[in-house]
């Protein structure tokens, strides 16, 4: 049976939700950056006892394994047979402080984390800045050679290749434009460059790494206005993860991606 890494965002992880059960079987790691799955864990970090904010279990799980660094540990002891890339939340700033790199979430900033000492010292590096795109460029080069030397290297890689979608479908099947497209906390963002910089990443991320497969719904692309999390230029009308799940059990070995027979995670997810 596959097992299925998932490095990437809710666009990938939802194929399972919504489209078919199965995704409290998948090693899923979220809302970190390339940057900052390769860099130092936080020195004086403290995770809460409690779920901080309103943080839901799986929203802190991933956030403390952004801060202490566990998630590449966790994916190379997965093994896993198929890992399914997506860049989507490549949109968040980095925050850097000490040797430590990482993303300034939304759930990062619902947990009050940032009122802790360990970020007292911290600076912000801007998402589409030649300093941060410079920082990624040179942790999908370390994340290329991590994955060559160690059982990755025999793992199917499968880039969904993903862009943000600049229109949405309304409840009576008309189409409109999404307009006052936010990050977090009210940063605004412009669907453009941030589709471009998915190019860029893509394409350099591509060029490094072994070969693998891609995936692409690009004729679906429409944001679902009743979409189960919200309206989001990254929550897509069903079309577009049928066109995805179609795509990828297409694919050798993953015929049972789908089912509810995946292989239950021996290690846990970050």
């Amino acid at each position: 049976m596959p097992r299925i890494a998932i490095v990437g965002s809710c666009i990938t992880r939802d194929l399972w939700p919504i489209r078919g059960g199965g995704a409290e079987a998948l090693l899923y790691v979220s809302r970190t950056s390339l940057p900052g799955l390769l860099s130092a864990p936080m020195t004086g970090f403290r995770p809460s006892d409690e779920l901080p904010g309103d943080l839901h279990q799986h929203e802190h799980k991933a956030l403390v394994a952004d801060l202490r660094k566990t998630a590449l540990g966790g994916l190379i002891a997965w093994r896993p047979t198929h890992i399914v890339f997506d860049f989507i939340d490549e949109r968040f700033d980095l925050l850097s402080v000490g040797q430590t790199l990482a993303a300034n979430s939304g759930e990062m900033v619902r947990s009050g984390y940032r009122t802790q000492p360990a970020f007292d010292a911290v600076r912000t590096v801007p998402r589409l800045s030649e300093a941060c795109e410079r920082l990624w460029l040179e942790a999908a080069s370390e994340f290329a050679a991590v994955v060559r030397a160690t059982p990755l290297a025999r793992t199917q890689l499968i880039l969904h290749g993903a862009r943000w979608a600049d229109r949405q479908r309304l409840p009576d099947g008309r189409i409109m434009p999404i307009e006052n497209v936010e990050i977090i906390g009210g940063q605004g963002a412009d669907i453009a460059d941030y589709n471009a910089l998915l190019d860029r990443q893509e394409a350099a991320f591509q060029a490094l790494m072994p070969p693998m497969a891609r995936i692409d719904a690009g004729a679906f692309r429409l944001a679902d206005s009743e979409h189960r999390w919200g309206l989001s230029p990254f929550h897509y009308v069903p079309e577009y993860y049928d066109e995805v799940r179609r795509q990828l059990v297409a694919m050798p070995g993953l015929a049972d991606a789908f089912s509810d027979r995946l292989a239950e995670p021996s290690a846990p997810a970050a």
